[in-house]
């Protein structure tokens, strides 16, 4: 079996034992923060398809294109000249956890936006990941003050485990719409489903309507 067919067989494996794990039954919170079938956890699980790839900073770059007028690719030190913000927001989890109140530091996506300024027919956001995973949403849902890419988590740089050195944080939507080593980001005029969305997820993803499977 070549290399790149064990990677995606074990990516098929853990995509469905996480889909079991996600089905389970959960006790309701009593925390009226917490959305319909979540828990509060007070640490940051591990979660991903089961390989972490290694980046080097002095060769990561970001690239942004699809239907911009300003498509552009930002080196690491590009990225680090942005204007930074801070942000607390919380996250919830497919497979019912959530944390509060965490602090999110990084570019916000608006200020991404108002630099490739998307064409009228962009109507969503493809995101690409070193793993090769990807996610899809709403170019009006990443349009928010909330949604960064975010490079530190409680005052902390992002650690390979939690998707540094840049993921993107979407507060509003289950974690999974928020991708771990952010590649590339392609502005299109057609919903082009990801990683999960293909295996059954959701499409839209929002905590508060319960809303894990399409």
């Amino acid at each position: 079996m070549e290399p790149n067919e064990r990677i995606v067989k074990a990516k098929q494996h853990v995509a469905q034992h996480r889909r079991e794990f996600s089905c389970r039954e959960v006790d309701e919170s009593q925390d009226e923060r917490v959305p319909p079938g979540q828990h509060v956890v007070n640490n940051f699980p591990v979660l991903d398809l089961g390989f972490k790839p290694e980046i080097v900073l002095d060769e990561w770059a970001l690239a942004i294109d699809g239907l911009v007028a300003n498509p552009l690719t930002w080196h690491w030190e590009d990225f680090q000249g942005q204007p930074q913000v801070q942000i607390t927001a919380d996250f919830h989890c497919v497979t019912s956890w959530s944390m509060l109140d965490n602090e999110w530091r990084g570019v916000q996506f608006q200020h991404l936006l108002a630099l490739v300024r998307p064409l009228s027919p962009a109507k969503f956001v493809l995101f690409e990941s070193f793993d090769d995973y990807t996610t899809n949403v709403p170019l009006e849902v990443c349009d928010d003050d909330d949604v960064l890419l975010a490079t530190h988590w409680n005052g902390r740089p992002l650690t390979k485990d939690h998707g540094g050195p840049v993921r993107v944080i979407i507060p509003k939507r289950y974690g999974w719409k928020g991708a771990k080593w952010v590649k590339k980001i392609t502005f299109s005029d057609r919903d082009q489903k990801g990683f999960w969305e293909v295996r059954g997820y959701s499409n839209t993803a929002l905590p508060w309507n319960n809303d894990r499977y399409g």
